[in-house]
């Protein structure tokens, strides 16, 4: 598998390098370029390529900037309105990059344009994906429908359990207490509380995620289980009895809780 870290950036973007054995790396959404600048300066890194999942300014932002200082590919959506993508990607894609082959999965839904980046190897998998999945949740539903975004999660849910989960934000504590208030008697959400906690106080992220963990957490991933259909229910007020209306009724309370 591609050994990746995280760049801080804005108050919970993570911009993740991905490194190869050359000193070469590429980034996944770059929403700002000094933060990519100083990590290559200080790493005596060579930026080679810029994976973008989809439109929206803290993914793209900076962009622009590093072209200005390195002449490198910019993948990304083929429906995307950002212009300074290069090379333009559909589902089922595949680039290759140091050496390795990557699958393009369009998952629209926060926008038109998402896609995520998965890396198969006999190693294991890892997945950039943005802003769809995220630890104990998923984004915000904001151009596509209800449907297409828990269709991207039935996606999620049949990848390979080990699969790594890089998404692009800071929001675990958030999406914890949220996911404990759907299923207060899930012992592994408290358990992952606990833990993210801890690695929150030492400064350090709470991503990776994997396939595994979200399966037993994330109330966006389990809306076949009864117990959140009934809690769904009970929050509606309407009864709630498929998968469906009870993504809608989750991810609608989500956003106001």
């Amino acid at each position: 598998m591609f050994q990746v870290s995280p760049i801080s950036a804005f108050s919970d973007n993570y911009i993740w390098m991905i490194h190869n054995s050359d000193n070469q790396v590429a980034v996944v959404d770059p929403g700002a370029a000094q933060p990519v600048i100083e990590a290559l300066k200080k790493s005596g890194k060579t930026l080679a390529a810029i994976l973008i999942t989809h439109h929206h300014s803290d993914h793209v932002g900076g962009v622009n900037e590093l072209l200005e200082q390195y002449l490198v590919p910019v993948y990304g959506p083929e429906n995307c309105q950002f212009s300074g993508i290069s090379h333009r990607l559909v589902d089922g894609d595949n680039i290759e990059l140091f050496q390795r082959h990557l699958t393009i999965k369009t998952v629209p839904g926060h926008t038109l344009d998402h896609i995520c980046y998965l890396n198969e190897t006999a190693d294991g998998a890892q997945i950039f994906c943005g802003d769809t999945l995220f630890l104990a949740g998923c984004g915000r539903v904001f151009e596509g429908s209800m449907q297409q975004m828990l269709t991207a999660m039935h996606y999620f849910k049949q990848l390979p359990a080990e699969t790594q989960v890089y998404c692009t934000h800071e929001y675990s504590l958030a999406n914890l207490a949220f996911a404990q208030t759907v299923e207060p008697n899930n012992l592994y959400i408290q358990q992952q509380i606990e833990h993210c906690s801890n690695l929150r106080v030492e400064g350090k992220p709470t991503l990776p995620s994997s396939i595994a963990n979200e399966l037993l957490i994330n109330p966006f991933l389990r809306c076949d289980n009864l117990d959140i259909q009934q809690t769904a229910t009970l929050y509606s007020n309407k009864t709630v009895n498929c998968e469906l209306d009870t993504f809608t009724v989750l991810r609608q309370w989500k956003n106001i809780f």
